[in-house]
C-alpha cells in the first residue's frame, strides 16, 4: 500500500506563515532598537553589549506571562494591547531593582498561525519595548497542531536589564518615618482575571456600559502602565530607597517584599482615587477591602519608598514626567500586626 507523501504543512505547520510573520515584525523591531544591540532578529542568538557607562553592571532579569487575561483577548478579538502587558510584567519588575531595561524576547506560542492576530500581539510587545527604551532583541513563533484550541495562543517573555552594583536597590535603607508614595495603576494591569472573568460571568448580561469614560471592554483590558522612564527619572534625581511592582497578590503581599524584618507599612485608606471599574469588581464579588487589596492592586500600580525629605521632590518629578502619585502611607516599625495594614 503506497503512502502519498506528507508535508510538515499537511501535519499542521505553515513555515510560510511563519516566514511572513517575521518579515511583519522586523520593520517593529527594528523601531526598539538602542545603544548595545550588535545583532537584531534572524540569528540565532541575540547579541548585546553592556553599555560602557556602567563600572560595575549587574544583570537584572524577570520572566512572566500574560495570564488569563487572554482569555478575554481570545473571546473579545483585543489582541493589541497584551503584548505591552507582557513586557509590562518583566520590564517594572527589572526596574524595581533600580536597573534599566535593556533588551526583551518574547515566545509566542499557537496551534495554527493566525498572521494578523499573531503581528497584532508582536505590535503590542514592540510598542511596550519602545515605550521602555529597552530592544525587542528577538523571540520565538511556535506552530504547535493539537497544543491549543483554535483562535487560542500563549505568550511569555523575559527582560534583561542592568544596575551599577553600588545602586542596586535593596529596601535595606527603609525605615520608621520613610514616606510611601504611590504612582496609579491603569486599570487591572495583568493579574487577578481569574475573578474579573468570574464578575463578567455573574454580571451576565448586566454589564455597565463604560467605566472610568471608557467603553466596558476597554476599561477592563487597558494595558499595564509601564513605569520605566519616569521612574528611572526620579532615581536619577533622588535617592529613592525602595520599589515596589504591584503584581499578584496586590498591595498586602508585594509591599513586605522590600521591607526590612522588624518595618511595615502602614497604607492609609481613601488616600487615593477609587475607580468605578475596581468599585464595580468588588461590588460584583461581594469581597471585603483586604480581600481587594490582596487580589488586585485596586488602583495603585507601583509603590515608591522615600525619606520624609525627600517625599515631595520625588513625587514632583514622577509627575512631571505624568504619573498620577499620591502619598498613600508611610513605613513603621512592625509590632504585632501585619507587614502592611491598610486603615
Amino acid at each position: 500500500m503506497s503512502h502519498s507523501p506528507l508535508s510538515y504543512k499537511d501535519a499542521g505547520v505553515d513555515i510560510d506563515a511563519g516566514d511572513a510573520l517575521v518579515e511583519r515584525i522586523k520593520p517593529l523591531a527594528r523601531k526598539t532598537m538602542r545603544e548595545g544591540v550588535l545583532a537584531g532578529i534572524g540569528g540565532f542568538g541575540a547579541l548585546f553589549e553592556v553599555p560602557k557607562r556602567y563600572r560595575e553592571p549587574v544583570l537584572v532579569s524577570g520572566t512572566d506571562g500574560v495570564g488569563t487575561k487572554l482569555k478575554l483577548a481570545f473571546e473579545w478579538g483585543m489582541h493589541d494591547g497584551v503584548g505591552i502587558d507582557l513586557v509590562a510584567m518583566s520590564v517594572n519588575d527589572v526596574l524595581v531593582q533600580g536597573a534599566e531595561p535593556l533588551f526583551f524576547l518574547d515566545y509566542f506560542a499557537c496551534g495554527k498561525l493566525d498572521v494578523d492576530t499573531a503581528a497584532r500581539v508582536v505590535g503590542g510587545i514592540a510598542r511596550g519595548c519602545e515605550l521602555s527604551g529597552c530592544a525587542l532583541i528577538g523571540g520565538e513563533t511556535a506552530e504547535m497542531p493539537g497544543m491549543y484550541p483554535a483562535g487560542e495562543y500563549d505568550l511569555a517573555g523575559f527582560a534583561v536589564g542592568a544596575v551599577e552594583k553600588s545602586k542596586i536597590l535593596t529596601g535595606a535603607t527603609v525605615q520608621a518615618g520613610d514616606v510611601v508614595l504611590g504612582l496609579a495603576s491603569s486599570g487591572v494591569h495583568s493579574n487577578g482575571f481569574s475573578l474579573v472573568r468570574k464578575c463578567i460571568e455573574r454580571a451576565g448580561a448586566d454589564l455597565p456600559a463604560t467605566l472610568d469614560g471608557k467603553p466596558f471592554r476597554e476599561a477592563v483590558m487597558e494595558p499595564t502602565r509601564l513605569y520605566v522612564k519616569p521612574v528611572l527619572a526620579a532615581l536619577a534625581q533622588h535617592p529613592v530607597k525602595a520599589l515596589a511592582h504591584i503584581t499578584g497578590g496586590g498591595l498586602l503581599e508585594n509591599i513586605p517584599r522590600v521591607l526590612p524584618e522588624g518595618t511595615a507599612a502602614h497604607l492609609r485608606a481613601g488616600s487615593w482615587p477609587r475607580t468605578e471599574l475596581f468599585a464595580w469588581l468588588q461590588r460584583t464579588a461581594g469581597i471585603d477591602d483586604h480581600e481587594m487589596n490582596r487580589t488586585f492592586n485596586n488602583g495603585i500600580g507601583m509603590v515608591v519608598v522615600v525619606a520624609a525629605e525627600h517625599a515631595d521632590a520625588t513625587a514632583a518629578t514622577l509627575r512631571a514626567q505624568g504619573e498620577s502619585v499620591h502619598v498613600i502611607g508611610a513605613i513603621a516599625a512592625r509590632g504585632e500586626g501585619a507587614p502592611v495594614e491598610v486603615r
